[in-house]
């Protein structure tokens, strides 16, 4: 229950006992009717009190519900994300990877090409 609810159960509770205390007070009754009065009040005044706690509660129920809801839904939301991100980061790995690959590939043909036209002017030389 939060604050603001524990104070109105506190102020329901301390004007009911005060506006029946005057009633009381200044109420021309014999000592019998007055004491059922008193019972009489005291019972509404803890009806009404076990109301209002009763709405307090519920509310409280409802707002921790919505947000565990709310945690699970972006538990779930981050998961999905970082999946995404695994996955995407997974790709460009593998990407780079052939990228790699291709450019030694190249390089190597670059080379071995390179040596093949050496070899070539070689043995012009030597003829």
């Amino acid at each position: 229950m939060t604050d603001k609810n524990g104070d109105l159960l506190k102020g329901l509770f301390i004007g009911g006992l005060i506006g029946m205390s005057l009633g009381i007070l200044f109420a021309p009754k014999s000592g019998k009717e007055t004491r059922e009065e008193i019972t009489r009040k005291a019972n509404e005044l803890l009806a009404k009190a076990k109301e209002e706690y009763e709405k307090a509660a519920e509310k409280s129920k409802l707002a921790y519900e919505a947000s565990l809801k709310y945690l699970k839904d972006l538990n779930v939301s981050a998961k999905e994300k970082a999946e995404e991100i695994e996955n995407k980061v997974n790709q460009l790995a593998h990407q780079g990877a052939e990228s790699i690959q291709n450019n030694k590939n190249k390089f190597k043909k670059a080379i071995d090409a390179g040596l093949e036209v050496y070899k070539k002017e070689s043995n012009k030389e030597k003829i």
